[in-house]
């Protein structure tokens, strides 16, 4: 016998036929169970392990999958390409890992497939990205769009409703007396990104308590990072009058906020409230701990990649996909809250 098991061995050693092998390991149903037995019984003995490679190039596939996100560095991103690498591996897929910065000209050859030689398909979160260039994508290539842009141009796309979710959080804050509340990250014009969403969805919140909308309490950030988020909190304190919380479009945000207020001796919640998105890990380990959306990571991921394999085993599936993952609020310190604990989900 070779040194590595193969197929013609098993089937000797269980006096089967080779094909009856190769029924039982795709599990097809017409096996008896005393052959299926005596099957993976000799499996077990000899040691025999499927050549997933030889498998898939022979189906003319890689069983690699890209995951194509704008900063690894950004805490969001890398939990989220966490749960994607384990959905992956439960799968029996690998995953690449590609940074686009946000770029458009790498998210384009991201929706190409940079490495379609190497990867059966990709999972992409796109910033700048068009609506046209998803018409232009390759048909043959299966994309899934995480994020802000709905299942258009052929795409499937999971995300979670980010103006429902900026409405329960900004309605969080008018229930606790807060009028004057900005968006950190906001924009009232452009696209229907994030920022666009959430602040459309801090709009409705207002609209249903009676308080006017202040186009001024919208701040537009350079970039969702630290930094600017104290920039703007800075910025704000400075106003007369002040605001007395601060929506910040994601955890970042919040955080940069947070340490700017500090330094302005301004006491958070007592005189600012501060709430976040995307519920990073250490927004439960700041002083005061943080109030912020939590999406359903876990669920994201495991959307985004059965999506993702279901096209790649179908390719010919015509129906375009567009999954609502949850979402929760968790009322931590910097509003008056006492959780500091994980967020949980009932389903996905």
């Amino acid at each position: 016998m070779a040194a590595r098991p193969r197929i013609k061995d098993v089937a000797e050693y269980a006096g089967v036929s080779p094909k009856t092998v190769s029924n039982v390991i795709n599990d097809f149903e017409h096996v008896s169970a005393h052959t299926r037995a005596a099957v993976q019984e000799a499996i077990r003995v000899l040691g025999y392990r499927v050549n997933l490679a030889g498998r898939r190039l022979r189906q003319g596939r890689t069983g690699m999958i890209t995951l194509a996100v704008p900063e690894l560095d950004v805490a969001y991103f890398a939990e989220l390409a966490k749960h994607v690498m384990a959905e992956a591996e439960r799968r029996g897929r690998t995953v690449l890992l590609h940074q686009t910065g946000g770029v458009r000209e790498r998210e384009l050859a991201a929706l190409h497939g940079f490495d379609a030689q190497f990867s059966d398909g990709v999972i992409l979160s796109p910033l700048s990205l068009l609506p046209r260039d998803l018409a232009t994508r390759d048909p043959r290539l299966p994309v899934v769009l995480l994020g802000e842009r709905s299942a258009e141009g052929g795409a499937d796309h999971v995300g979670i409703d980010n103006v429902r979710a900026a409405r329960e959080a900004a309605a969080h804050l008018l229930a606790r007396g807060r009028r004057r509340i900005a968006v950190v990250g906001g924009t009232v014009r452009g696209p229907q990104g994030t920022g666009r969403l959430r602040t459309d969805g801090y709009r409705q919140a207002l609209r249903a308590a009676g308080v006017r909308f202040d186009a001024d309490l919208v701040v537009p950030v350079d970039a969702f990072l630290w930094q600017d988020g104290a920039r703007a909190a800075a910025a704000l304190m400075d106003r007369d009058p002040r605001p007395d919380a601060l929506l910040c479009l994601n955890d970042h945000l919040a955080l940069g906020a947070l340490r700017a207020l500090h330094e302005r001796g301004r006491s958070v919640p007592d005189e600012v409230d501060v709430v976040g998105f995307d519920d990073i890990e250490a927004s439960r380990f700041s002083v005061p701990s943080l109030t912020t959306v939590a999406p359903d990571k876990q669920g994201i991921a495991r959307a985004a990649v059965s999506l993702l394999v279901g096209r790649i085993d179908a390719p010919d599936t015509v129906a375009v996909r567009d999954e609502v993952v949850e979402h929760r609020l968790i009322v931590r310190e910097s509003t008056g809250g006492r959780d500091t604990s994980d967020a949980t989900f009932t389903g996905a």
